[in-house]
């Protein structure tokens, strides 16, 4: 096939037939020569308010196949190649025999897909979840968001599908795919359930609602080829011999312990397992702090940022708009982060006590307002002390101050009155686009002062990029902060910890940032373990 990329179609048509007119074009061939085409990447180019285009990548096959490298040969056009497709393919198994089960510690995007490789493979591996399985805990979040009733083990960030199963479903990554594990990803969303534009879109998502049903038939899919899941299972420790692990530790569902021998773990944990750092940490596992961001979640009207980012004219036809804004001072960063279009603020607490935020869509991102993590990038240097786990201990600390501030709910504040250090007593025109209880507040109570001012400087920097960003009655709420792991779980070039047979992988252990990039790492790591051994 023939690869045409940059070609430009008015969003006001931009039917297949036209697509298929300005494939002919470029091409100089007849439409009648095209036998048909696919998309490859989708994107929208709104620089001109009043011509918004949407801008393809397209793959055309001709009748006559033979001519198609001719043909482009004769163009000459930097935009027109031939198309090469990359099919992910599993390595081959290695020699040493794998005789008990792997045991994948999180059923998050890096569990699941090292769990489904692994499943392809043969080694029919056990998957414990502390959490509960997606519907279950769906139940357990509508409680919270309805009546404040926190189950500390299944909520917005534990349970079956980790914690991007409530979150908008971003499926866009920086990682670079020479392998195709990102389109096998994608594929594998699409054969579960997705709608299939997500192979396509420059800025996929899927919407908690779709991520909910594509979750539970991964699931299936692993134990139709031999894998099992423990949900409401929780790794206490593990042991080791000669640096080399034996068993892991589990509390099981019924509070009794067990223990399942264990020449594979794999650590895919998620970023909020505190508890199980803990035990590493005093385990010897190899551990390093790492920056990460906090802050709060903004909301405005979803209607002011789609006239701000396509003009008024396509405000409404186009798809609900998502923005990405940086600032930088003094070599600090703040940034829009997880940006949720048309989405919810949810109340996203693991722990009594404490109260933490985070942002989620629906597929058709059809909500009131448009909201996102509005952060500041905090450094080794910020946190209290030189314990490996002290970035841990300062979100905590966000936390507990969180909870305090909002009487055990979301604390809320108009943009007027954070700037003016008073706490909010009456809302504007902007109505809390909100999933659990809230309440007003004062944030300047909740976060360190440095990050209080960056926050204000940065949004009046966004606000030169966006019309109204910067508006009195935008609505903040506290805290931000679970925007990546605390920790970095050290691995070798082989992906295995110092205590061998020991495999971090995904966003808790530091070596991945969203939904695909965890999904791909949990790839990689399977075909540590698939190259290593064979299952017996």
């Amino acid at each position: 096939m023939i690869r045409i990329s940059s070609l430009k179609i008015p969003v006001e048509n931009n039917s297949k037939n036209a697509i298929v007119k300005k494939c002919a074009r470029n091409l100089k061939i007849k439409e009648d020569d095209i036998q048909d085409i696919s998309l490859v990447k989708k994107s929208i180019d709104a620089r001109d308010k009043e011509n918004c285009l949407y801008v393809y990548t397209i793959d055309v096959k001709i009748k006559n196949r033979q001519k198609e490298e001719s043909l482009v040969k004769k163009l000459k056009k930097n935009n027109i190649v031939l198309a090469k497709a990359t099919c992910y393919k599993l390595p081959s198994n290695g020699s040493n025999p794998l005789k008990s089960r792997p045991v994948i510690v999180g059923s998050g995007p890096a569990g699941l897909f090292c769990a489904l490789m692994l499943s392809k493979a043969g080694f029919s591996p056990i998957v414990l979840e502390r959490g509960k399985d997606v519907d279950e805990r769906s139940r357990d979040v509508e409680l919270l968001f309805e009546k404040g009733i926190l189950n500390t083990r299944s909520n917005v960030s534990f349970g079956e599908g980790g914690a991007g199963t409530f979150s908008d479903g971003k499926l866009n990554t920086m990682v670079k795919d020479k392998f195709g594990r990102n389109r096998f990803v994608l594929e594998e969303f699409v054969k579960h359930g997705a709608k299939k534009e997500i192979l396509y879109d420059n800025k996929p998502h899927l919407g908690t609602d779709v991520l909910k049903d594509v979750v539970k038939g991964i699931r299936q899919e692993i134990i139709s080829l031999g894998g099992e899941f423990y949900f409401s299972n929780t790794l206490l420790d593990f042991k080791e011999k000669n640096g080399q692990i034996t068993t892991a530790v589990i509390e099981m569902n019924n509070g009794q312990i067990e223990e399942l021998d264990c020449q594979v773990l794999v650590l895919a944990l998620g970023h909020s397992a505190r508890d199980t750092f803990e035990m590493l940490k005093n385990r010897g596992l190899n551990m390093e702090k790492k920056a990460f961001a906090v802050g709060v979640r903004i909301e405005h009207p979803a209607i002011m940022i789609n006239e701000s980012m396509y003009g008024k004219k396509n405000a409404k036809i186009l798809p609900t708009a998502s923005y990405k804004l940086t600032y930088n001072s003094n070599g600090r960063g703040v940034y829009s982060f997880c940006m949720c279009p048309g989405g919810y603020v949810v109340n996203a607490s693991t722990e009594e006590g404490r109260i933490c935020v985070n942002g989620m869509s629906y597929s058709k991102r059809d909500g009131e307002n448009s909201n996102s993590a509005l952060v500041v990038t905090v450094k080794e240097d910020d946190f209290k002390g030189n314990d490996v786990l002290a970035g841990m201990y300062f979100q905590r600390e966000l936390e507990e101050k969180a909870f305090t501030e909002g009487n055990g709910k979301i604390p809320l504040q108009t943009l007027k009155d954070f700037k003016n250090n008073e706490k909010t007593t009456v809302l504007g025109e902007v109505k809390p686009s909100v999933k659990g209880g809230y309440s007003f507040a004062n944030l300047r109570n909740v976060l360190p002062e440095f990050i209080c001012q960056l926050l204000c400087e940065g949004i009046s920097d966004f606000d030169k990029h966006i019309k109204g960003y910067g508006r009195e009655d935008a609505l903040l709420s506290a805290v931000e902060s679970r925007t990546s792991s605390p920790v970095r779980i050290l691995r070798d070039g082989d992906f295995e910890s110092n205590i061998k047979g020991i495999y971090p992988c995904g966003e808790g252990a530091g070596y991945a940032g969203g939904i695909t990039s965890a999904a791909m790492d949990g790839i990689k790591t399977a075909e540590a373990i698939i190259k290593k051994y064979y299952p017996v």
